[in-house]
């Protein structure tokens, strides 16, 4: 399994055993892809996920650069559009699991826009 979506297995999984409904994954467009969109009350919830097994080249969330966050807005203001979701609050967050003999979560809420 590619190590991508192992992660983003792993982070499905944290997100529901913390209380969150996953509505889609690998959303993509044009503009650019969403990895995971949840929701957690009337809160919908985008979600990059960063998956590593060191820190060679950086921490994960530093991947997630100016340029790619406008992406993953752009991207999810059109998943809103095109579900008629109306009155309702958008967060984007950076999940980075670092895959080894125990997985390490990070989840950073708020981490951008």
């Amino acid at each position: 399994m590619e190590k991508g979506f192992k992660g983003e297995d792993i982070a499905c999984e944290y997100i529901i055993e913390n209380g969150y409904q996953v509505l889609e994954r690998n959303f993509r467009l044009k503009t650019g892809e969403i990895d995971i969109i949840a929701m957690k009350e009337n809160l919908l919830v985008i979600i990059e996920v960063k998956t590593r097994t060191n820190i060679n080249y950086g921490y994960p969330y530093e991947a997630v650069n100016k340029r790619k966050q406008d992406k993953i807005i752009k991207t999810a203001l059109y998943y809103v559009k095109l579900h008629g979701l109306k009155n309702i609050q958008l967060r984007f967050d950076i999940i980075e699991i670092y895959l080894g003999k125990e997985n390490k979560i990070n989840h950073y809420e708020n981490a951008f826009m």
